[in-house]
Parts: C-alpha cells; structure tokens; sequence
C-alpha cells in the first residue's frame, strides 16, 4: 500500500533552496508505516494540478489498496470565478475522488490547513466557503474527511500567539541562507510546524483504516 498526496505548497515536499520552509506531506513519512509519493507543488489548484499532468501522474500509479490524500484551496480561493468553492473547485474533487475508487484505491479527503491570522486570541478565517464545499462533498460522496482547517485553528489557538509562530516560517534576518534578510510568512511552515500536522495526518489515517482496534480495551475498573 502507498499514500499518494495531491495538493499545494503546504503538502508539499520541502525543497534544499527552501529548507526550513516544508509542506506537511515530507514530513508524513515518519509518521507512517507505508510509503508516501508526494506530488504536491507550491501555487498549485485543482485546475494546475490537472493541467500541469500531474494529476494524471499520480493516478497512473495508484494501485488497489492504495490511499490518495487530497488537499487543496489556498489558492483556488483566489480564483473564484473559475475554481467557485461549489463549483468548478468542487467538481475536480469530484473527479479526483471518481477516478481514485476506479482504480479500487480510497480518495481521503482533506480541507486546508489554516493561515495563521490571529485577532486577538482567536484566528480569523481566511478560506471562506471552500473547507464547508469539501466537507460537504465528504459527505455526499462518503469520503473519509480529515478536517485540517479545524484541527490547525484549534492547535494555533491553543499554543498562542507567539508559541504559534514557532511553527510557521518566521526566519530573523541570517537565521537561514534561504532568506537572509529574514521572512514573516503565515501560510508556509517550518518543519517543526509541518511535523505537528503530519502527526495528525498520520493519526487519523490509522482511524479511518479502523487500525488498533483489534487491540484488548483496557482501563480501570470503576466499582460503583
């Protein structure tokens, strides 16, 4: 079985140019037991996805019993009158889930993970309507759903403010070659961010593979 990731920059695998800077999916190897082919692209939608052959890519190798992790949005928002959350955007997770079950492998579902935009202690939402379009074509199609715009809100508003930067690619002037005058991005991790995401990736492909629960219940006894 191998994990097959589509997506964009924060999926993507970390390039040596860039290094801290890494998408979620090149650190998701460590978390799993299976091999991972990552051919998520920075600035990629669905459309660019599909026109720059790499969907086609990855579809070709997909086998039966294989996974396909599917992320996208940052940058389809940008383009709302081609890729609308409920329209086009939609319609090529569609097709990207069609095409996965023809060939006996599961489409997993992902939405964004989420900028980092705080308000004062609370993040402000930056993806509009496109993580409730995915959520809601999970439900239609009966996708396995990993929520990455929820777990990422709940995870930056728990560490706060200042502790949530330490995931992201804030780089101080000389900190790193890739940047020497430094950097303030609040899309992009850095791999201590990137891990904290693929753990929970990780995490939740083992639930919905229904894995450990042939595992004995264990716990206390409580005696009433």
């Amino acid at each position: 079985m191998t994990y097959h990731l589509a997506g964009d920059s924060t999926v993507a695998p970390m390039k040596a140019a860039e290094e801290p800077m890494s998408g979620w999916g090149h650190a998701l190897p460590a978390f799993v037991d299976a091999p991972v082919r990552n051919l998520a692209f920075g600035g990629a939608t669905t459309e660019s996805f599909i026109e720059s052959g790499s969907w086609d890519l990855l579809i070709s190798e997909v086998e039966a019993g294989d996974t396909v992790v599917i992320q996208f949005g940052h940058n389809d928002q940008k383009h709302p009158e081609l890729l609308a959350s409920r329209g086009a955007y939609r319609d090529r997770l569609r097709r990207f889930v069609d095409e996965t079950r023809d060939r006996g492998a599961t489409a997993v579902l992902c939405t964004s993970v989420a900028r980092r935009w705080f308000d004062g202690d609370s993040l402000t939402p930056t993806h509009g309507d496109y993580p409730n379009a995915v959520r809601d074509l999970a439900h239609e199609l009966d996708v396995p759903l990993i929520d990455l715009t929820a777990f990422t809100t709940w995870l930056y508003e728990d560490l706060g403010v200042a502790a949530s930067a330490r995931l992201f690619s804030h780089f101080a002037p000389g900190e790193t070659s890739a940047w020497p005058d430094g950097l303030v991005d609040d899309t992009h991790f850095r791999f201590e961010g990137a891990n904290k995401v693929a753990a929970f990736v990780a995490r939740s492909l083992r639930a919905i593979e229904r894995r450990d629960g042939d595992q004995p219940a264990r716990g206390s006894l409580l005696v009433s």
